[in-house]
């Protein structure tokens, strides 16, 4: 489920890993990971990224389907 809320997120803020990557300090390889299903993110990375996407870590987690819940 995190692959899909992190493709739906970015898309819709036009943005590309890249720069998720470059503006969070989140290496891409970790980014990778979440997005395989290779590794969880750590709570740290969890809630930056959620911080810079304007979304809940319950979101990103697939937990709601409601962005906003949670924040």
């Amino acid at each position: 489920m995190f692959k899909e809320n992190y493709n739906k997120l970015i898309q819709k803020k036009q943005i590309t890993t890249y720069k998720v990557m470059k503006d969070t300090g989140i290496p891409k390889s970790v980014i990778y990971y979440w997005v395989t299903g290779e590794r969880k993110p750590a709570s740290e990375h969890l809630t930056k990224l959620a911080d810079y996407l304007d979304c809940s870590t319950d979101y990103l987690l697939g937990r709601t389907d409601n962005p906003e819940v949670n924040r």
